[in-house]
Order: C-alpha cells, then structure tokens, then sequence
C-alpha cells in the first residue's frame, strides 16, 4: 500500500468516525443539560473566591483565558494526543516531541522516519495538517488554523521557495513571458503570493485544481 493512499484511507476513517462521535458526545451533553440548574446554583458560590489564589472553577477560567488569547483551548494536550494517532495510523514513524508556538499558532513535530508523515513535496503533511483542524473545530477546540510542521519541513522550505519566487519574476520581467511553476501544496503557494504581493513588475494567479494546481507569474504589461 502506498503512502499516499495510507493517508487518504485514514483521513476518509477519521472523518467518518466523526458522526459517531458526535452522536455520543450528544447523549452525554444531554445528561450534562439536566445539571445545569446545579451548576449555576454554584456560580453564586464560586463569585465568594474570586480574590483568593484558589476557587472552585479556577482551572475553567484559566482555560477560557488562554483560549481567547490564542483562539485554542487550553488542553493543548489533547490535539498533540490526536496528532500521534493521525501520524501513527500511516507510519510507524515515532514521534519524540511535539511542541506548541502559541506566538504563531504552530505545532512542530519532531521524531524518527517520519519521512511518510512528511510525505512528497510536504502532501502527507498538509493532509494531516487538515484533518487535525477539521476535528479539532468540530469538537470545538480549536477557533483558528492551526499550522503543523514536522521536523522543521516548511522552516527549511520557506527560504528555498522565496528565492525561487524571485529569481522566477526576474526571470518573467527579463524575457516578457509568463511563468508556469510545477505543483505546489497550497502553504508553498501562499510563500510565493506572498514573495511577490508588493513586487509592482509581476502579478501571480494559482491555475488547475488539486493536486495540479500550481502558480503562474505573469509579466505587469503596464511596467
């Protein structure tokens, strides 16, 4: 079985599994709504210790804190937990380390023969990345993007591709040509909009639909 259809497979079972889940978390929000007169009840008593280091629901308020500080919730925990299971049903990869950059809202991951996680031109990588946020909004989690990196893959591209975008616009201003670039998962894209947004001389457009969907810069006919 190919890498490529190892993900997919796990991508189409983890979505599926989502309804069920769904289904499960309804009946336990149920039986949750049957004590909220209790708990509100006990909001009147936790208000007596707001000005105590310590007071029932403090680990709640902190949670909340964080979450509208950075759009995640506070068991970050949780989405490190996933992506494991995610990378561990395509590989046999180990995953050592996952961190978490809230300034940027990026999970990096690191580990041994991850090299199928990552998979070609960075693809494997995006499907995890997008099944990680497709579950991680359905069970509210996450309020944003959250953008995943394994072992330092798209740091190390970025440069490359930036100078690729500039040495290609120098070369559509030169010759008077548009430029065709190859396929690009859509974050490799984005570097290259973004290379090129304030460069007056070129403008680019993404043409075809995935997996072929690519860059084209075109010569600015005005300059």
């Amino acid at each position: 079985m190919s890498e490529q259809r190892s993900m997919e497979e796990a991508i189409s079972s983890f979505v599926d599994s989502l309804e069920e889940e769904q289904k499960s978390n309804k009946l336990i929000e149920s039986n949750q709504k049957e004590k909220i007169i209790d708990e509100n009840e006990d909001n009147s008593e936790n208000d007596r210790y707001k000005n105590y280091e310590n007071y029932p629901g403090k680990e709640e308020d902190e949670e909340e804190a964080i979450k509208e500080e950075t759009g995640i919730s506070g068991d970050i925990d949780k989405i490190k937990e996933f992506i494991v299971k995610v990378i561990s049903t395509v590989s046999n990869s180990e995953v050592s380390d996952i961190k978490y950059d809230k300034d940027n809202n990026k999970i990096d991951i690191y580990g041994k023969d991850l090299g199928i996680a990552i998979g070609k031109n960075g693809k494997n990588m995006e499907a995890i990345e997008y099944i990680v946020n497709l579950v991680a909004r359905r069970k509210n989690i996450l309020d944003k993007s959250l953008s995943i990196d394994i072992k330092d893959y798209k740091r190390k591209k970025y440069d490359i591709i930036k100078n690729l975008a500039i040495r290609m616009a120098n070369k559509a201003i030169k010759e008077g040509r548009k430029i065709v670039l190859k396929p690009m998962p859509s974050y490799e894209r984005k570097i290259i909009h973004d290379a090129l947004s304030e460069n007056k001389e070129v403008k680019t457009k993404s043409k075809n639909k995935e997996p072929y969907r690519r860059i084209i810069i075109y010569p600015n006919k005005e300059n």
